[in-house]
């Protein structure tokens, strides 16, 4: 069985150390771990990935990237979201904030995602064919980190945090629109426009993109995690139908374990904040 959120959870409960700069792929070899780990956001991805394949302790490269490949269909880069893939399951895209009450996500252009759907143009073909899919659930796992410590954790699911797609799509759209309808050159484009040669030389092209952000999940469910303390602090956020779907040897292993707390909780629905949706609120301190 690949891995899921339950078993990252399971494996982060169990970390004591949650200094970033030790984590890399050559684990044995720390000065290589160290330097690839001055860009923390790329050192959080490490830490996800290490969370869901329960390689912290494995030295071994070769052996590490194995175990990625077990359990990953897709990795991905910095300019196409989705960061990860679980085989046959959900989709992961790390962000890093430096504050509680730090700056808004910054998604650049592509829209936040309640789901993510195989026909979106902001993929990459390598993720579109990665295995055979059309639409996956989406974990928003963004992470506090402070002077190379992560502090807080939140995995949050997409359709408990983001609007259906039609929601972005439709203004995104009547932007576009609206552009076109001006007497301008455009070009076909994946982003908002392209307006060519705007100046009498024809030598001068003009880009329009959109630059996408949301508020981080410590900001939107503040009052739900109830920040405290110190140490460091795991949320994981969750339709109820969606925990229900796991194996139930993974729920039975995570809800026996001391330190987890598991909530029945309710959420507004991101589409229409009139409705509550039944939610699984789960919570590591340390």
């Amino acid at each position: 069985m690949v891995t899921n959120i339950l078993k990252a959870i399971l494996t982060i409960k169990k970390r004591n150390d949650f200094d970033l700069s030790k984590i890399g792929v050559v684990s044995k070899d720390r000065a290589s771990a160290v330097n690839r780990a001055n860009n923390m956001g790329e050192a959080l991805e490490f830490f996800t990935k290490d969370a869901f394949c329960n390689t912290f302790e494995e030295t071994n490269a070769k052996k590490k990237k194995e175990v990625y490949s077990e359990n990953f269909s897709y990795l991905g880069n910095q300019n196409n979201p989705p960061d990860i893939i679980i085989k046959n399951s959900d989709a992961i895209e790390v962000k890093k904030i430096d504050g509680v009450r730090a700056s808004d996500l910054a998604l650049n252009s592509s829209y936040p995602k309640a789901k993510l759907h195989k026909d979106s143009p902001m993929i990459t073909s390598a993720c579109r064919n990665c295995e055979e899919w059309t639409e996956k659930d989406i974990i928003y796992a963004v992470g506090h980190i402070d002077n190379h410590n992560l502090k807080i954790l939140s995995l949050v699911y997409g359709d408990c945090y983001a609007a259906s797609k039609e929601i972005y799509e439709r203004i995104k759209n009547k932007i576009s629109t609206g552009l076109r309808e001006m007497d301008l050159e455009f070009s076909e484009t994946k982003e908002l426009g392209r307006v060519n040669r705007v100046d009498p030389l024809g030598i001068t092209n003009l880009r329009i993109r959109g630059m996408w952000t949301i508020q981080n999940p410590l900001k939107v469910y503040k009052e739900l995690f109830g920040l405290n303390g110190n140490g460091f602090q795991l949320f994981a956020l969750m339709r109820k139908s969606k925990y229900d779907s796991f194996p139930k040897e993974d729920k039975t292993a995570i809800e026996k374990e001391t330190g987890i707390t598991i909530k029945d909780v309710k959420i507004q629905d991101p589409d229409n904040p009139a409705k509550q949706i039944l939610a699984k609120l789960i919570v590591v301190r340390k």
